[in-house]
């Protein structure tokens, strides 16, 4: 594991600040927080913990992207989340780790000292109320994505996904969502077959199919730009107004 990163950042200049944990924290207590996180960066395919570690930090992905991974008792592993920036890795309480959690980019996260963050939960009920909510976030999104794995086409699962991002992204930029989107995609398309339980011919082939119609435009094979988000929500078999990370 790397060793953390010393920066002079400061939690009111964070990029997800607004949608972090700290999101409700005031001028003294982001001061508090100042004085118990670090920075830790991961390469691309990098673990971040494994199952049943015990954990000493919590914290939250700045950028990047990591995937949450079980193993079952045969040996085989599923892919059975996504961690995208603001997400919260770990959990204040629990001593050891329920996934196995891997950079699938590089990856840079924000962490605490986990004792230290569960005391200032204790005496800062919004902090805890932040998390409780960002926790059934989570519930609500790993609902949908099961609906996603087990009943949508290829074609609908490549646009969710480009949805999921899309939407993710636009939370993080100035001005927000609009219905023209423009993000640079994070996954190979490896990843997203691995994730999405499907060949990397049948992702490639549904992207191009995607291109070929308009729904998306590429420049290269990351840069993506959705000309009317609308029509990528229908793709994706949800209304405008729906998704899993509105």
């Amino acid at each position: 594991m790397n060793a953390p990163v010393l920066s002079h950042s400061r939690c009111g200049d964070c990029p997800i600040r607004h949608r972090a944990v700290c999101a409700r924290c005031n001028a003294d207590e982001l001061e508090e927080l100042d004085a118990i996180k670090y920075y830790r960066t991961y390469e691309a395919g990098q673990p971040i913990i494994w199952s049943g570690d015990v954990m000493n930090f919590v914290g939250s992905v700045v950028s990047g992207i990591a995937s949450l991974t079980q193993t079952m008792e045969d040996g085989r592993t599923q892919m059975v989340g996504l961690l995208l920036p603001s997400d919260f890795v770990g959990r204040p309480g629990r001593e050891g780790a329920a996934y196995d959690v891997a950079a699938t980019t590089d990856v840079v996260m924000c962490c605490f000292r986990k004792k230290p963050f569960e005391e200032l939960m204790e005496r800062t009920p919004h902090i805890a109320h932040r998390l409780l909510e960002m926790t059934l976030d989570e519930l609500d999104a790993a609902r949908e994505w099961m609906l996603v794995l087990g009943r949508k086409t290829a074609r609908e699962k490549i646009a969710s996904l480009l949805a999921i991002i899309a939407r993710r992204d636009a939370t993080l930029t100035p001005g927000g969502a609009t219905n023209r989107m423009v993000f640079d995609l994070p996954l190979t398309r490896e990843a997203m077959a691995d994730y999405l339980g499907l060949t990397l011919e049948t992702v490639s082939r549904q992207i191009s199919a995607l291109k070929r119609d308009g729904v998306i435009e590429l420049e290269g094979k990351r840069h993506v730009t959705v000309p009317d988000m609308r029509r990528l929500m229908e793709e994706a078999g949800d209304d405008s107004d729906g998704g899993f990370l509105g």
